[in-house]
């Protein structure tokens, strides 16, 4: 029994031992990150789509704060580019249409009776908002989805269809609220 006790304790004080050299050193040489680029990253969409031209929104967020053009991101549309131009003082540009168009929010529709299971979409999904195992039925997360069309050209059977996200209490928006002119009483609201 004593070896067993021996050796549990050995492995204790180990595991604190380089517990507390990691812990030290995840302080002692953290790299900071440019602030600038955090910023921008946290005002593109997160859809990691490439239709910008980089691999994911991050290395965009980068390319911009170095001077890339902030007009490259449909996903992000019309909003997000002048979000943008806001935060770092520059003229907003119209969406460059090289890159894509601007469309209302879309998700991935797997018609699972046409599926053969090749995982090609799950492979290609950015996100990981496909579930599916080889030759099994797959499916897609819809609140995982960023409708960046990825999975679409690597399907052989071409089962996957684009649709409008549904409309639900948590991506409900009004139209923008419009002045009030007067009331009944002839003034002003």
């Amino acid at each position: 029994m004593s070896i067993i006790l021996t050796a549990v304790l050995t492995l204790l004080v180990l595991a604190l031992i380089f517990g507390a050299v990691l812990g030290y050193a995840a302080v002692r040489f953290r790299v900071e990150g440019d602030p600038i680029v955090e910023q921008i990253n946290a005002l593109l969409p997160q859809t990691q789509c490439g239709q910008c031209g980089h691999p994911g929104c991050k290395p965009y967020a980068e390319a911009i704060a170095n001077g890339a053009p902030i007009n490259k991101c449909p996903p992000g549309g019309e909003t997000t580019i002048q979000a943008l131009a806001d935060l770092l003082d520059v003229e907003p540009l119209p969406l460059d249409g090289e890159h894509g168009e601007e469309k209302p929010p879309m998700v991935a529709y797997i018609r699972e009776a046409e599926c053969i299971g090749c995982t090609k979409c799950i492979q290609a999904c950015p996100v990981d908002a496909i579930l599916g195992a080889a030759r099994q039925m797959h499916t897609v997360i819809v609140s995982e989805c960023t409708g960046c069309d990825l999975c679409l050209e690597p399907c052989p059977v071409d089962c996957i269809d684009m649709l409008p996200l549904p409309v639900t209490t948590q991506n409900w928006r009004w139209d923008l609220p419009r002045p009030v002119t007067g009331s009944a009483r002839g003034g002003a609201a």
